[in-house]
């Protein structure tokens, strides 16, 4: 089975490659859901988030307040820290625990690993290959005020706090351009697809 990852900054269109790759057959996991779910009250990091930030982070249902959680941790980088180290480790558990099912029903499949920071995390050095989506900060800014209703800073502000573009580039074994038409961002997709087949079969 051929592990691979697919990141890229905030709506660089990470979603849209995503879903046409689960079309064509490819296993993906989506490690913001599993983040969700570690999250939840019966997931693994509940209790130790709970306990770091205590019972003010918590709605009415008892179930966590990411937004309340993510604004606490915007002006503690210290405290994002605490709370990422418990957070991904769980995260990685759950993702492994998908990929081990999906190798035994497909042992020469493509599973594929879609997360915002494989790269900052270090989790695409366990993958085989990694796929990066990219186009010019503009589109990004345009594409998260329509999909995410938020204003032009704020947008600004959730780029920057993010990898440099290039930066992420670097690491990329594939880049998916996906500032032109939807055709275009598929066409590359297909061709990305093709390989990964070839490679997957010939593992």
């Amino acid at each position: 089975m051929l592990r691979v990852g697919l990141t890229g900054g905030y709506a660089s269109g990470k979603s849209l490659v995503a879903t046409h790759l689960a079309s064509l057959g490819c296993h993906v996991i989506y490690a913001d859901l599993l983040g969700h779910q570690v999250l939840s009250p019966t997931g693994e990091a509940y209790r130790q988030t709970l306990s770091l930030f205590g019972p003010e982070i918590l709605k009415p249902d008892h179930t966590i307040d990411r937004k309340k959680l993510a604004a606490i941790v915007f002006h503690s980088p210290d405290l994002l820290a605490q709370l990422n180290a418990i957070v991904h480790p769980a995260v990685f558990r759950l993702e492994e625990h998908s990929l081990i099912g999906f190798e035994l029903q497909n042992p020469h499949g493509v599973a594929i690993i879609e997360a915002a920071i494989l790269i900052e995390t270090g989790r695409y050095k366990t993958l085989d290959r990694l796929i990066v989506t990219s186009c010019d900060t503009e589109i990004q800014i345009q594409r998260a005020i329509t999909r995410d209703l938020i204003t032009r800073e704020e947008a600004e502000s959730r780029i920057a706090r993010q990898l440099p573009d290039a930066e992420r580039v670097r690491f990329a074994n594939y880049v998916v351009h996906t500032g032109g038409t939807r055709e275009e961002t598929i066409r590359q997709v297909d061709a990305i697809h093709r390989e990964l087949r070839q490679l997957s079969e010939a593992s």
